[in-house]
């Protein structure tokens, strides 16, 4: 068994925590002194259940003989530790490769179930008033009619409409409303004005013409005008934001946007949310495009301000 997606130490570069996708190491690093521990989750078992013997107890006038015992057996739950601790994972070039998966930075275990220290102030990914990408270093409000996503196909989708209905288009299952986030890794563009006026037109044509499974649930677009762009401020860092709406084929359309800003986590890699609301009294309300943007924050700072309407500079 392998932990679950989190911050760990990085092996090659242990003064650095790197990402650990579940199955493999990622690209993204930060620095620990610049970010909050983690929640407690549950992790699996790195170390046999046999007791530790601690030192110095369960002796008796100091016995050269009870000392050496207590610390063999400590030793082979440490051996027994590392030994567990080596994973072997396959690379992205289909060769099997040897791997140390990560372990906590806890640098004295009680037990042999460790677990990263705990933090009151994070947020935790069961709090009913927010979601989490913890990846990406934010927080999402989790409005009104909004929920966390269930049986969908896209891994980084962060929050849906309540319910289904039945596409207008080729069958399948629509919903109303959708909130994407994501890294943005396809290139080392760096503007965000740059980055969310090209997401925009395939944010688009995904949502509302063609998806992933090669469905067209709404007959493709028809049209789509510019309805909102500029400079935003998202978690307290300068973004920029485009909105189209669009007609479709088939059904009322809907609204569309993208919006790029710099992960204040890690490398400070580029982070697109995307959004895709359906038009129409089904819709939800356009207005929570803006509210939910607003309360986007740092993962454990509430308190950081940020979102539509809010005071920035140019952007970069």
């Amino acid at each position: 068994m392998t932990p679950p997606p989190g911050w760990y130490r990085d092996p090659s570069a242990p003064h650095v925590e790197r990402w650990w996708d579940g199955t493999a190491w990622t690209e993204h690093r930060r620095s620990p002194e610049a970010t909050t521990p983690q929640q407690p989750y549950a992790q699996p078992q790195f170390a046999p259940s046999t007791p530790t013997v601690p030192l110095g107890t369960g002796v008796s006038g100091g016995s050269g003989r009870g000392k050496a015992i207590a610390l063999t057996a400590a030793a082979v739950v440490l051996v027994a530790a590392i030994v567990t601790g080596a994973v072997v994972l396959r690379g992205d070039d289909g060769d099997p490769q040897t791997q140390t998966a990560p372990t906590p930075t806890s640098s004295a275990p009680t037990s042999a179930e460790p677990s990263p220290s705990e933090s009151s102030s994070e947020p935790s990914a069961d709090d009913p008033s927010v979601v989490v990408d913890e990846l990406n270093g934010i927080t999402l409000p989790l409005l009104d009619g909004w929920a966390r996503p269930q049986s969908v196909t896209e891994t980084d989708i962060m929050m849906t409409t309540s319910g289904t209905y039945d596409c207008p288009g080729d069958d399948g299952l629509c919903r109303h409303g959708t909130v994407i986030s994501r890294t943005v890794t396809s290139n080392d563009e760096k503007s965000p004005e740059t980055l969310a006026k090209d997401d925009i037109s395939e944010a688009a044509d995904r949502a509302y013409d063609r998806n992933k499974v090669n469905q067209r649930p709404f007959h493709g677009i028809t049209s789509h005008e510019v309805v909102k762009q500029g400079s935003v401020a998202v978690a307290g860092r300068t973004g920029y934001l485009v909105r189209w709406r669009v007609k479709t084929e088939a059904g009322p359309g809907g609204y569309v946007q993208s919006m790029a800003f710099p992960s204040s986590v890690g490398s400070e890699s580029m982070v697109m949310v995307r959004y895709a609301f359906d038009a129409g009294e089904e819709g939800p309300p356009l207005a929570d495009m803006d509210r939910i943007t607003k309360g986007i924050r740092p993962v454990g700072d509430e308190g950081t301000g940020g979102g539509v309407g809010s005071s920035i500079g140019p952007t970069q």
